[in-house]
């Protein structure tokens, strides 16, 4: 029987640094976990001729990293035990927003800040939570809210200035404290996050566009 989540912290920590049981643990590969992009999206969102560079988010030390975070009180952060994103969460999340973009179908170019695209537009998030948080527990389950917080600012190159910021915000329950099921609680809520920034971002750009000729294409 698998013990519950935050019971297995508990364990590991009482372990020690030291000893045959820290190697043994050790030597145990990671499994590593994927995210996935958004899909679908408003089929009212207005296309815009313009090219959009995604930065990568900036983020805390605690979420800029490849484990996977849990906050078993508001004052501490622990890591699920062999288990780990394929990247740094904030890589993650810029190229799964690269992607949402592409995938709406209303954009005519998006790319990360790293390929030298030249942007019309840029996207800057700031990844302000990525975490599971123990919102109950008992000696038999332990339950897991996970919260995704993204702050978008849109900065207009040509201007070089922000023309809008917002933050989305979504939590989902995990349906156990496992580990699969906490990382489909994250796929749900940073999906159901990046649909709003994504056609958030496109609407403002929309807007702005209209709003300046001066910034339409030539």
């Amino acid at each position: 029987m698998i013990r519950p989540l935050i019971v297995s912290l508990i364990l590991a920590a009482l372990a020690g640094c030291t000893g045959l049981g820290t190697l043994r643990q050790a030597s145990k590969p990671n499994d590593l976990y994927l995210l996935t992009p958004k899909s679908t999206f408003s089929s009212a969102l207005p296309r815009i001729q313009k090219q959009i560079v995604v930065e990568e988010p900036t983020a805390t030390a605690a979420v800029n990293t490849d484990q996977i975070a849990v906050q078993p009180t508001p004052l501490q952060v622990q890591y699920l035990p062999q288990a780990r994103w394929v990247d740094r969460a904030p890589l993650i999340v810029q190229a799964l927003m690269v992607e949402s973009y592409e995938n709406s179908g209303k954009v005519a170019a998006v790319g990360r800040s790293t390929v030298g695209l030249r942007a019309d537009y840029v996207i800057a998030p700031d990844l302000r939570e990525f975490q599971g948080v123990v919102i109950s527990q008992t000696e038999d389950a332990t339950t897991v809210r996970v919260e995704v917080r993204i702050n978008i600012k849109i900065i207009d190159e040509y201007d070089d200035k922000i023309i809008a910021s917002s933050s989305f915000q979504e939590t989902v329950l995990a349906t156990s404290d496992q580990t699969s099921d906490l990382v489909e609680a994250f796929d749900i809520a940073l999906g159901k996050a990046m649909r709003d920034c994504v056609e958030w971002s496109i609407r403002k750009i929309h807007t702005h566009v209209q709003n300046n000729p001066r910034t339409t294409p030539s």
